[in-house]
């Protein structure tokens, strides 16, 4: 990774803010898809900072290659926002259970982790929550693209 990758560009503010919106967006639409029992907490603060840090560290640095890796980009850091997203919401989940004991072992809190993150990811199959991750990832990557080349 070349030196300048670290260094703060337009493309990675604007990759960084774009994807923030992206998760807290996402936030608002999974609520209604959950049990109506579930707490939430801190949950769409939780998913705005990792679209942020999505934005910064995936989409931001591939950035500058033209429109239609910038659109690679934007997708690519929506799959990794859901992707740390459920990994984050599921190791939380499963550190609360491990605090009840309702786990033997690390094993078994790993494994339990695991199935945490299959049981929530079922209930991101939802047609418009796809479509906005979607949307919204190719419009990170164009705006991205765009701030990229305009003060680069």
């Amino acid at each position: 990774m070349p030196y300048t990758d670290h260094m703060p560009t337009a493309g990675k503010l604007f990759a960084a803010a774009g994807l923030g919106a992206v998760g807290w967006i996402a936030s608002d639409l999974i609520r209604p898809l959950m049990p109506p029992h579930t707490d939430f907490g801190a949950f769409n603060i939780v998913n705005l900072v990792l679209g942020i840090l999505c934005g910064w560290v995936t989409v931001g640095t591939r950035l500058g290659y033209g429109y239609r890796q910038g659109v690679a980009a934007g997708l690519t850091g929506a799959a990794a926002l859901v992707f740390w997203g459920l990994f984050v919401q599921s190791a939380n989940e499963m550190l609360d259970q491990a605090l009840q004991k309702k786990y033997k072992g690390p094993m078994d809190a790993a494994n339990g982790l695991f199935e945490i993150a299959v049981d929530f990811g079922q209930y991101l199959l939802d047609q418009n929550l796809i479509i906005a991750l979607v949307v919204g990832g190719v419009v990170v990557g164009l705006f991205g693209e765009w701030a990229e080349q305009r003060w680069q």
